[in-house]
């Protein structure tokens, strides 16, 4: 195994992990009587976080390999090689990927129903768990851990452990970790709201499974930073045009 790689992946995740356990749980639980002092769910949410993300980041390093998938900069910064030649590739692409899944999001969020107003009134999560988290410690969750165990799941089920994955063998395994992506976003609404309509659901998980399917086919094309630049992107590009 790939230690130093495995260190590198999970530390740049944890920034992203803590940013949701001091600044959003608060905001999540805000009005709520616990069972016990806010700071004791704040830590056993940072460390169920730092295990997720560490079975996440193993499975990468073990797997991805295997069925040729890669994350190019945090190889390069475990391996101490120049990470400019790395990122270089997937930086245009990753824009790119960035703006158009903001405008799919803006597109959804036209025709959002009028649940989702009251779930915005609640809460506006902060810029800076939007970024960490949702840009960097996602992917690494959802792409590098999740879609990297579907494509090599399937590849052995499909094709026996043998030669490149196909095509259909990724795209399963995109469309799957993508609708995935899209059903994580229901705890933290559940949390806000309650109770969510039908409508709401739907759209918070069809809306984040459409980016989902962006962010996938650039980390299998690119590599996994041009999915972590498109988030970010998109995340940036929608933090500027809405309250």
């Amino acid at each position: 195994m790939n230690f130093r790689l495995f260190i590198t992946a999970w530390l740049a995740g944890l920034p992203g992990v803590f940013a949701v356990a001091l600044l959003a749980l608060p905001m999540l639980v805000a009005g709520r009587s616990l069972p016990v002092p806010l700071w004791v769910v704040q830590l056993a949410n940072a460390a169920q976080g730092m295990v997720l993300l560490a079975v996440a980041v193993l499975t990468g390093v073990l797997l991805a390999p295997k069925v040729k998938l890669a994350a190019p900069v945090l190889e390069a910064i475990a391996a101490a090689k120049p990470v400019a030649g790395a990122f270089r590739p997937q930086l245009v692409p990753g824009l790119v990927g960035g703006i158009v899944g903001a405008g799919l999001l803006g597109l959804f969020a036209h025709y959002s129903p009028e649940a989702l107003a009251l779930l915005h009134a609640k809460v506006a999560m902060p810029a800076i768990v939007r970024l960490l988290y949702g840009g960097i410690t996602e992917e690494l969750l959802v792409r590098w851990g999740l879609m990297t165990m579907l494509v090599w799941l399937f590849w052995r089920v499909f094709q026996g452990g043998t030669g490149t994955p196909s095509r259909l063998v990724v795209f399963l395994a995109i469309g799957v970790s993508a609708i995935a992506f899209g059903l994580g976003h229901l705890p933290a609404a559940v949390a806000l709201v309650g109770h969510l309509p039908v409508s709401l659901v739907l759209y918070i998980v069809l809306a984040n499974a459409v980016f989902g399917v962006v962010a996938g086919w650039l980390y299998w094309r690119f590599g996994l930073e041009a999915a972590m630049v498109a988030h970010t992107t998109a995340h940036v590009l929608l933090l500027m045009v809405s309250p």
